[in-house]
């Protein structure tokens, strides 16, 4: 038997609905391609100085430029008052700070222990040229790294997309690292920009990857990792989750009341903290999972 012929509206309200999808799927792909294009500016956030507007907040902050034996700008860095120092520790800050920013770091580990403390600038940050990307980040980290003194222990501070760029250098240098603080860190830049973008394929488009919890699988040193309870940046679970994926020597500082990078105890307290659980000799300090 001949099917009837659709009715006119009937047929109209199809054509309607496929021409809603097709807009639908269209302005998706135009998204998703539109990310991929520029996901690097929803990365990074560098803060862009000339050189004497860096040397004036530098002096201010009673910090020096870090140089590579070619004199070439690579951080901040204050030597302890007290010499020889103790050890050091490097720094690597988030994307919305830059190395004059980190003062309060320099501040806080010298008032309470004889370390030399020097910052990491990423490329394209200040007046350091480049750009930043995962890659020209951890070149730059390894570059510093590599003129530290080697005789002193070296210890690592990363704050957020710098905990990333911290867990690459203690994976890839572990034999050289005495110890690693991670504040408000994610597993891996992956998971966080898939908790921001839940829509997005987010595992196909993201070049810049950071997966902390990859790298700090080649390192057995001690890992502290602080994590914020209301943390709209990075989501706690994802510190927690590189917690408990880390089979090393580990020591959690959880501050409920904390926002993004926000320690919520005093800082001298929190600083002999972790000195202390760097320096401790003696059985792992493992945090269970």
């Amino acid at each position: 038997m001949n099917q009837p012929p659709q009715r006119p509206k009937a047929v109209a309200l199809s054509r309607l609905v496929k021409l809603l999808l097709l807009c639908c799927i269209a302005l998706y792909a135009l998204v998703c391609v539109l990310m991929a294009i520029f996901q690097r500016s929803f990365i990074y956030f560098p803060s862009v100085f000339n050189r004497q507007q860096v040397d004036e907040m530098a002096h201010t902050a009673r910090l020096e430029r870090w140089t590579n034996s070619s004199g070439q700008f690579i951080g901040m860095k204050r030597l302890s008052p007290r010499q020889p120092a103790d050890g050091t520790v490097m720094i690597t800050y988030g994307n919305g700070s830059t190395a004059v920013g980190c003062d309060h770091y320099a501040n806080d580990i010298q008032g309470v222990a004889a370390f030399d403390v020097f910052i990491l600038e990423y490329p394209g940050y200040e007046d350091r040229p480049g750009r930043p990307s995962q890659s020209s980040l951890f070149r730059a980290a390894e570059e510093a790294f590599l003129t530290l003194a080697a005789k002193k222990p070296v210890y690592l501070v990363g704050e957020s997309l710098g905990a990333g760029v911290a867990s690459y250098m203690a994976g890839t240098y572990s034999n050289r690292i005495a110890g690693v603080l991670l504040i408000s860190p994610f597993n891996s830049l992956i998971d966080a920009a898939q908790c921001h973008f839940p829509g997005l394929p987010v595992l196909l488009l993201l070049r810049d990857r950071f997966p902390s919890e990859k790298y700090l699988r080649n390192y057995d040193g001690k890992v502290g990792i602080t994590v914020d309870g209301k943390d709209t940046v990075v989501p706690d679970k994802l510190g927690y989750r590189l917690l408990h994926g880390y089979a090393g020597a580990k020591k959690l500082w959880a501050f409920p009341e904390g926002g993004h990078c926000q320690i919520t105890e005093q800082p001298s307290s929190f600083w002999k903290e972790v000195i202390e659980f760097w320096r401790t000799n003696g059985p792992p300090n493992k945090v269970g999972s």
